[in-house]
Parts: structure tokens; sequence; C-alpha cells
């Protein structure tokens, strides 16, 4: 009797984890992106640089957080600095 306790919650605990997972599908929301920023499903994902292209707008940006969020992914920082 435990053994089929044990299968039948495990078979509604699989049964969750599908529904949940369904309603991922198709889903493009991403944390750094704004709303309408992202299109498609490639690998290669990239914003537009500035404050306007983020989800959550930052409390402060200036000229430097502007020419380093432009340069990004770059190895050497901006000239403003």
């Amino acid at each position: 009797m435990a053994l089929f306790k044990l299968a039948f919650a495990s078979a509604v605990a699989y049964g969750l984890y599908r529904y949940s997972e369904r309603s991922r599908v198709g889903q493009t929301d991403h944390a750094a992106f704004a709303a309408g920023e992202t299109n498609g499903a490639n690998l290669a994902k990239a914003r537009h640089a500035g404050s306007e292209a983020m989800r959550s707008d930052p409390p402060e940006w200036d000229r430097a957080d502007q020419a380093s969020d432009e340069s990004f992914p770059a190895s050497d920082p901006p000239g403003t600095y």
C-alpha cells in the first residue's frame, strides 16, 4: 500500500511539473530586457543600450553608465571613466 501511495504522489508531482512547464513554452520575457526588446528565439540575445531598454529603470543613470552600457561586453572600459 505504501508503494502505491508513493507512486501516486510521484505521478501527481510529475503532472504538476509538466503542467507548469507547458505554461512556459514560448515565453520570451527575459530579466534584462524591456517589453518588446526581444524577438524570436535566437541564441545570442542582445538588448539595445540605454536605460530605456532595461526592464527596471535604474535610480540614477549618467554618461559613464551610458558609455559602459554601450561598450558591453567589450574588454576595455569606455574612455569616459
